[in-house]
């Protein structure tokens, strides 16, 4: 049985300014691709019958379930109270906790050792590239893993969505807007940038790929307003809602020759994919 070390679950409130606060039922609803191109994600990870396994930014649980489902005992956690909510309710079976991803410290209850590495393994998908404090994140995830434990994870990596986010510039400049301060916490590391963080902190880099992930949006012609209005939010509370809606017609008009293709808006994604271990048997 997992137990949570006290106090780690609250999020400070520097980070909580910078980042969305996340509508789970809309996620689920319109946006399932985040966890559904990410199958192939687990088998990388390969979880076997009886191992632990932190599955780090659940959000909604479907790839905890997923890694259940293969015998293994997993705690999801997330810190998004709105995602964590969510998850329990899909999964009422599954362990889950509302987490940051900077402050990873767990104990064994069962032999009261406060700060034990527990995991055979930290698993994380589509979350990383919203903490710019990557070596904290990583420092975090070696102190959970027991020894030989591995890593593996899934984000964006260096050049994701690079033409959306030129198309974000050019309708500020066209608008006359400035963009928000401190609401874009974005890291989109190289290959080489990551490997070097988890050298850094003992964990052996075994397989690294960035690759391009063409990804189609939901809702045809409303797609990209749906995605930004969900992974963007502070972007647009900060502006108010007149101004955001002028900007975000502003961006579908900018992007439309490069992303909007047969009906449907297509996000120039590129993830970069890990898998490390920590030294030891």
């Amino acid at each position: 049985m997992f137990l949570l070390v006290p106090g780690i679950s609250a999020i400070s409130w520097a980070y909580k300014t910078m980042t969305n606060q996340w509508n789970a039922a809309e996620y689920d609803a319109k946006h399932a691709f985040v966890y559904e191109k990410a199958r192939g994600l687990v088998e990388l990870l390969a979880p076997k019958a009886g191992e632990r396994i932190l599955d780090l930014g659940c959000g909604t649980g479907a790839l905890t379930a997923e890694i259940a489902g293969r015998g293994a005992e997993v705690l999801g956690v997330d810190r998004s109270e709105e995602m964590i909510a969510q998850a329990r309710k899909k999964f009422p079976a599954l362990r889950f906790g509302v987490l940051d991803a900077r402050e990873l410290q767990f104990k064994l209850d069962k032999v009261g050792k406060a700060g034990g590495a527990e995991f055979d393994a930290v698993f994380s998908n589509a979350v990383l590239h919203w903490i710019p404090e990557g070596g904290e994140v990583i420092a975090g995830v070696a102190r959970a893993l027991k020894p030989g434990g591995r890593f593996v994870a899934e984000f964006g990596g260096k050049g994701n969505i690079c033409r959306l986010v030129a198309g974000f510039q050019r309708a500020f400049a066209t608008l006359g807007q400035r963009q928000p301060d401190g609401v874009s916490p974005w890291f989109y590391p190289s290959v080489a940038e990551y490997a070097g963080l988890l050298e850094k902190h003992g964990l052996e880099v075994r397989e690294a790929s960035l690759f391009d992930r063409p990804t189609v949006l939901e809702e045809g012609e409303r797609g990209l307003e749906n995605w930004i209005r969900l992974f963007r939010q502070t972007f647009l509370e900060r502006m108010g809602e007149e101004n955001a809606q002028r900007w975000i017609q502003e961006v579908e008009r900018q992007c439309r020759g490069e992303l909007f293709r047969d009906g449907n808006w297509v996000l120039d994604y590129r993830r970069l994919r890990i898998a490390a271990w920590k030294a030891g048997s």
